[in-house]
């Protein structure tokens, strides 16, 4: 069994300071295996919202996976954002291409979605597909393998379908073939859950894919401020939403979903 915290959407620029203290605190009595930050980890890329942001990962429990968002890329600095897209992100969280993290239950590589030719959309491309195949193809069976983007391989069914992922349906045919179960992402501020195969017509194939709210930003679009935990076993994945209850000034659980794995038919539900 692993433990996986899932934050999102940090927002340094524009975060709520009363909610870091608590958060920490949160994801520390956890107790993970590994925290994955899925993008977003400023408002405006700036310098100084870089120096914050990493100084609070600093606060929170190791290993951890981060990735840049579309708010990690320059917004007004037009030179840096076409030239240097990732400079800072690269400077002060991190400077691999393909963060991964593996061990004998958990595989999980970070792909950047990011682009500098959009301002919100993001893409994944057949460079990024291949290396994730690379990486997972030849895993033992009993690996479970974990895709974390910014932008969402699915939406909820209120969603705008602007907000998927760029070629997505490449993206997923391929992973199929690698047997990726799980897919972390943000982007929406919104906590979603559902598997694959109502969006994606592949035979035998239901990965998950789950979406983490904004945990301390002040923009968050109707929804409490949130963040997942994963529990991952062999066959069985339990994800428990914590979201942030003022009038005890802590995050507490929220919400529960339980999946189950069945060969030949993926990830699904299990009833409660």
């Amino acid at each position: 069994m692993r433990t996986i915290v899932h934050l999102s959407d940090l927002h340094f620029g524009r975060v709520d300071p009363v909610l870091l203290a608590p958060l920490a605190q949160a994801v520390a009595a956890c107790a993970p295996d590994l925290v994955v930050v899925s993008g977003d980890l400023t408002q405006r890329a700036r310098a100084r919202q870089f120096r914050a942001a990493a100084a609070y990962l600093r606060t929170l429990p190791m290993p951890q996976l981060v990735v840049p968002g579309n708010h990690d890329v320059p917004l007004y600095d037009v030179l840096r954002r076409f030239l240097a897209p990732l400079a800072r992100f690269r400077r002060y969280i991190g400077s691999e291409d393909f963060p991964y993290h593996q061990d004998a239950e958990i595989a999980v590589i970070g792909i950047n979605t990011a682009r500098s030719l959009t301002f919100k959309g993001g893409r994944i491309n057949r460079e990024q597909v291949a290396e994730v195949e690379r990486r997972f193809r030849g895993l033992p069976e009993a690996v479970t393998r974990i895709v974390v983007s910014h932008h969402p391989f699915d939406i909820p069914a209120h969603g705008d379908e602007g907000d998927l992922v760029g070629r997505a349906g490449m993206a997923m045919q391929a992973f199929s073939g690698c047997g990726v179960d799980l897919f972390l992402s943000g982007h929406l501020h919104h906590s979603h859950a559902a598997n694959t195969a109502a969006r994606y017509d592949i035979d035998g194939y239901a990965a998950l894919v789950v979406q983490a709210g904004t945990a301390t930003s002040t923009r968050g679009r109707g929804e409490a401020n949130a963040f997942n935990v994963l529990r991952i076993g062999a066959a069985d994945m339990a994800l428990e939403t914590q979201a942030w209850a003022a009038d005890r000034g802590a995050f507490l659980p929220l919400a529960q979903q339980h999946f189950h794995y069945a060969h030949g038919s993926g990830w699904a539900a299990r009833p409660a």
